[in-house]
């Protein structure tokens, strides 16, 4: 992709009446990954810090704070668990803009981008690395957190295992305690959430900021799956699945609109 194309979406908000392709880029299964993971990470932070360091004094006889937090940590933890293996599937079935070779640098190409966009970060470079999808450094930004997920996801199981005893679970995660210590679990447990909260905040600004410079409707599409991008720009992406020519509106398809005026 050349320099032109990769900067065409910020450039098409001072070109009045340029035709705008609204791309299905994030289909619904992403979309729903994407935000009971996030709500499943806050719950799940507030309870296993909460089971780490109590910092509410329950009182009574009958209240058992301890055990309903708990409780509550066991089946978020399902939930984010379910959430996660739907994405991971999705990388197989989704479109390019979802599959896992949008996630990787497997090529000079992708390590290019991810280059420039490491030198824009650090203010050596003016444009951004623009892509329809994820531009290379935030794909593999995202499987660098979804390994440290997966490692969340074991540690997690093993922690409720230790408490649970099932021979099924056993027979899965059974191998880690014995390999590395439950006390060390729950140590590397209770750290990975804070890098997964450093990548949280990191998330929500660089979300905005691509937004601002792109004016695609980034932000918009983790709701609602569309951007709205140049032509051009959607033809020259190595991974679009754009087709021209395609009268209907649809998951996987995209069409043309007119502007009369100039974006601000």
């Amino acid at each position: 992709m050349n320099a032109a194309a990769q900067s065409a979406p910020r450039a098409a908000s001072a070109v009045s009446g340029e035709n705008l392709v609204r791309v299905y880029v994030w289909e619904w299964p992403v979309r729903i990954a994407h935000w009971v993971i996030v709500i499943s990470l806050c719950v799940l932070s507030l309870t296993g810090y909460y089971l780490y360091d109590p910092y509410i004094i329950a009182r009574g006889s009958e209240v058992f704070m301890m055990g309903t937090i708990r409780f509550i940590h066991e089946v978020t933890g399902f939930v984010f668990i379910g959430a996660f293996l739907l994405r991971l599937y999705w990388f197989f079935k989704g479109n390019r803009w979802a599959r896992w070779q949008q996630y990787l640098l497997l090529d000079s190409e992708r390590w290019r981008g991810a280059h420039n966009m490491v030198r824009y970060y650090m203010f050596l470079r003016r444009e951004p690395e623009s892509r329809v999808g994820h531009n290379p450094l935030a794909g593999a930004t995202y499987s660098t957190i979804y390994a440290f997920i997966f490692i969340e996801v074991l540690t997690g199981l093993a922690l409720f295992n230790h408490v649970r005893h099932s021979a099924v679970l056993g027979f899965f995660i059974g191998w880690l305690p014995s390999l590395i210590g439950i006390q060390y679990l729950r140590e590397i447990h209770f750290f990975v959430m804070f890098i997964l909260w450093a990548f949280f905040y990191h998330h929500i600004y660089s979300a905005w900021l691509m937004s601002i410079e792109e004016r695609s409707g980034l932000i918009g599409s983790i709701f609602s799956g569309y951007k709205n991008l140049p032509a051009d720009f959607v033809a020259a992406d190595p991974a679009s699945r754009y087709e021209k020519h395609v009268p209907a509106v649809g998951p996987g398809w995209a069409h043309v609109r007119r502007h009369g005026k100039p974006r601000a």
